[in-house]
């Protein structure tokens, strides 16, 4: 199993994809699978899964959906930068941890 690794990007954060067949997509964050350092974003890396007819399911067939990708996969949009940034953490004075964009300095959580 892969050594577990600090992961700064959260749900609903706007990612760019910058490795894989999904390269330069830019869509937002659905879940955060920590265990895996895994993300699972909208619109990319969608897979066709074969089901069988089941109660949810009456029909079967092929089902398409979003799969997890890797974390490092995947880059920070800056709403400010408007690039795909690295992030650094600041910490403010009544102690409360922020993220900000190591390029423009604008605090990224809201």
């Amino acid at each position: 199993m892969e050594k577990n690794t600090v992961c700064h990007i959260r749900k609903n954060d706007k990612v760019k994809v910058i490795s894989g067949k999904d390269k330069g997509k830019i869509s937002k964050v659905l879940g955060v699978v920590r265990k895996k350092n895994r993300l699972l974003i909208e619109n990319v890396n969608i897979v066709k899964r074969h089901t069988r007819p089941s109660t949810k399911n009456k029909q079967g067939g092929i089902v398409e959906g979003e799969a997890p990708i890797h974390w490092s996969n995947v880059m920070l949009m800056c709403s400010k930068c408007l690039a795909a940034v690295r992030i650094k953490v600041r910490k403010l004075e009544d102690g409360k941890k922020v993220r900000v964009c190591a390029k423009c300095d604008e605090i990224m959580d809201v």
